[in-house]
C-alpha cells in the first residue's frame, strides 16, 4: 500500500519559537491514523503545517503527498491536490451563505463550473446524512451557529469536497453524545464513499467506535513519544498518557 503522506523530519516554528521537532509519520492511502497527546503537545500545528497554514514555517524536513514534495506549496494548493482541515474552532465568515462557500469551494478544487441543481442535490443528500435543517445552507457560514452546529458544518464540508485526505482537528471538542454520533456518523459515510484517509486529532473514544484505526501517534512536547496500533489510542483514552511516558 503506498504512503499517501510522508512526513519526514518535519520542524516547525511560529514567532522564532520551534514548536515541531523532527517529526516522522507516514500514513498509506485508505488508513485511519490518530493523533494524541496533552495539550500544547503539537497536535494541530501538524494539522495546520500539513494543510499550509502560513501561521508556521517549516524550518527542516519535509512533507510529501502522493509521492510529490509538497514542503513550500501553499494551502490553496494543497486543497486542490485533496487535503482537508476541520478547525478545531471553525471561523465565522459574514455574508457569505454555507451553500455559497461549499460551491464556489467545489469549483476551485475542481476546476469546473458546478451546475446548480446538480450542487443542490449533491447537498441536500449530505445535509440528510448529518440531521441538518435545509435553512442552514441559507445561513451566512458559522454566523450564530452553535458548537455542535459549526461542527456540523465542518462534516458537511468533508461530505461535499470529497478529500483525498482529511484531518479532523478535535471535531468532537465540546459536542454532547448525540452529536458525536451525529459527526461520527458523516465521517463514515465519508470513509464508505470515498475510502479517503484519515488523520484524526481527538480526546475522545465515541468519534473512533465506528471507524477502524490502523495507527496511532503520541506527540509529547513536539516530539514522537511514540507510535503504535489502533488499540494504542483505547488504551491511552481509557488509562490516560502515564504508562505511555515512563
Amino acid at each position: 500500500m503506498c504512503d499517501i503522506l510522508k512526513i519526514e523530519n518535519l520542524c516547525v516554528c511560529a514567532e522564532n519559537k520551534e514548536l515541531l521537532h523532527d517529526i516522522n509519520i507516514n500514513i498509506a492511502r485508505g488508513e485511519t491514523h490518530v493523533l494524541m497527546g496533552h495539550n500544547g503537545a503539537g497536535k494541530s500545528t501538524l494539522g495546520c503545517t500539513i494543510m499550509g497554514s502560513p501561521e508556521y514555517k517549516i524550518t527542516g524536513g519535509r512533507i510529501f503527498f502522493n509521492g510529490e514534495d509538497i514542503t513550500n506549496e501553499s494551502a490553496d494548493k494543497r486543497a486542490r491536490r485533496g487535503i482537508f482541515l476541520s478547525f478545531q474552532n471553525p471561523v465565522e465568515i459574514p455574508g457569505v451563505t454555507l451553500s455559497e462557500f461549499l460551491r464556489n469551494a467545489l469549483e476551485q478544487i475542481s476546476g469546473k463550473r458546478q451546475k446548480l441543481w446538480e450542487f443542490k442535490k449533491q447537498l441536500n443528500t449530505a445535509m440528510e446524512v448529518l440531521d441538518m435543517d435545509k435553512s442552514y445552507a441559507d445561513r451566512e457560514l458559522n454566523v450564530g451557529f452553535s458548537g455542535g452546529e459549526k461542527k456540523k458544518a465542518e462534516i458537511l464540508q468533508l461530505l461535499m469536497l470529497k478529500p483525498k485526505l482529511a484531518i479532523l482537528d478535535e471535531t468532537d471538542s465540546g459536542l454532547d453524545v448525540d452529536a458525536v454520533k451525529t459527526v461520527s456518523k458523516g465521517i463514515e459515510e465519508y470513509r464508505k464513499e470515498t475510502g479517503g484517509t484519515l488523520l484524526v486529532i481527538t480526546h475522545n473514544t465515541k468519534i473512533l467506535e465506528s471507524l477502524t484505526v490502523d495507527k496511532t501517534h503520541i506527540l509529547s512536547n513536539g516530539r514522537n513519544a511514540k507510535n503504535g496500533g489502533g488499540e494504542l489510542a483505547f488504551d491511552v483514552l481509557e488509562n490516560g498518557f502515564g504508562e505511555v511516558f515512563v
